[in-house]
């Protein structure tokens, strides 16, 4: 009964049944959005409006399906997947390849009818034809008149390598899911904070209890003013508050401590520090006007103690200037840094205050994975290595040869013209 399982488990059409299911599953959390919060699934999967008649947010929080890839029922069908794959190589990958390093001799001519190349000779010796043979790079086994001989056996390893790869994958996504976590800060520069804002996280993770610092933030623009790169400079801090390590990070760039990666994700523009003419510095917050792609943030400045006069702030970039507007909302100039505007007080714009977005993430399934796929990329190079077998029969003054190979069937069929003609 046992036996009987473990060879379901390795059967080709289960494991099959089982990538299809992963597929399909995969295909779910692809078009169904992952990790968001209930308010944006019960504006999107509304109850009385359910989408193909069944599916609303409701269904979608019962099943995992706001976070598929880390439900306990998909990482099963992933263990079993790996499951099907180890039984294979175990059952069938391991006894195949111990059998093709057998001497397989033929003990009659009727033998070679079963090979697609065959022939009998009459013009060559046997020490001849060993001879082509051994030039040819093929090992040769020989018991008084019969031959046996392959070559490329490295080549039947391949599939093995194979599953072992899918295996390393395998185990790297399921440590990834249950230890990883995924955190979105938007931080003020010269702020310090912790990781704070989880987005998504395993089951087993543990947050890391890391101080960092961002020293500064800037934009470079392009000659048309648009954005061409985001710069933060990010300090790592002891629980002293020493500085461990720091590096300015720009997007696909990260710093990187203790297998937790900061990268650059996001930027915002949080208030103006203006200066009054009593010298006086105020700080203004901006409010986000995003649209269409577009960042651009104001503010309000009154100039009258009733808050009924002032003007309106705009700000669209990090360049170091913003445009002004009157009560009319008619453009009245543009004030940069350290810049005073006079229309009914005079006002000092001392500084644009912005933040950084920071997505902080830690995966430590990483190194298996590509691991996993640096042998699936080294069993494809071998998985080129053609495993080819030669048997001869000599009788008489004849001597049958007959020849197979897995691949390359051309090639082979022009290395054994060559061998016998």
């Amino acid at each position: 009964m046992k036996q009987s399982v473990f060879r379901f488990l390795a059967d080709l059409r289960f494991a099959i049944s089982i990538l299809l299911i992963i597929a399909s599953c995969s295909v779910i959390g692809t078009v169904i959005e992952q990790d968001q919060s209930i308010e944006i699934y019960k504006l999107n999967y509304p109850l009385t409006n359910r989408i193909f008649g069944f599916l609303s947010w409701d269904i979608i929080l019962k099943f995992g399906l706001d976070h598929v890839y880390k439900t306990w029922w998909f990482l099963g069908f992933i263990a079993l997947f790996g499951l099907s794959l180890f039984t294979c190589t175990i059952l069938q990958q391991f006894p195949s390849l111990k059998i093709a390093r057998r001497c397989q001799f033929f003990r009659t001519t009727q033998q070679f009818g079963l090979l697609k190349l065959s022939t009998n000779l009459g013009h060559l010796s046997l020490s001849q034809l060993l001879f082509r043979i051994k030039k040819n790079q093929y090992s040769i086994f020989q018991q008084k008149n019969i031959v046996y001989c392959y070559k490329g056996l490295i080549g039947r390893i391949a599939p093995i390598i194979v599953h072992f790869s899918m295996i390393l994958i395998l185990i790297g996504a399921i440590f990834g899911a249950l230890n990883g976590f995924k955190a979105q800060e938007l931080i003020p520069k010269t702020e310090a904070f912790h990781v704070q804002n989880i987005l998504s996280n395993g089951q087993l993770t543990r947050i890391p209890k890391v101080v960092s610092r961002v020293n500064d933030f800037w934009i470079t623009y392009t000659k048309q003013a648009t954005v061409a790169q985001f710069y933060s400079d990010v300090s790592i801090l002891n629980t002293e508050g020493n500085e461990i390590v720091r590096k300015t990070i720009f997007v696909n760039s990260p710093i990187k401590y203790n297998n937790i990666d900061f990268y650059q994700t996001d930027w915002n523009v949080i208030g103006l520090r203006v200066q009054n003419d009593t010298s006086s510095i105020l700080q203004y917050p901006l409010i986000n006007l995003t649209n269409a792609g577009n960042k651009v943030w104001v503010t309000w400045i009154p100039s009258d103690s009733e808050f009924k006069k002032g003007l309106t702030i705009l700000v669209d970039n990090l360049q170091g200037y913003c445009s002004i507007y009157d009560e009319s909302g008619i453009f009245v100039g543009n004030l940069e840094l350290n810049e005073t505007f006079n229309l009914n007080t005079p006002i000092t714009l001392v500084d644009i205050l912005s933040s950084t977005g920071l997505q902080i993430k830690t995966d430590p399934g990483i190194p298996l994975i590509y691991t996993g796929f640096l042998f699936l990329m080294l069993s494809t190079l071998i998985s080129y290595i053609t495993y080819s077998q030669i048997w001869i029969i000599q009788t008489n003054r004849q001597i049958f040869v007959g020849g197979n190979t897995t691949r390359a069937t051309f090639d082979f069929e022009i290395e054994f013209l060559k061998l016998i003609k």
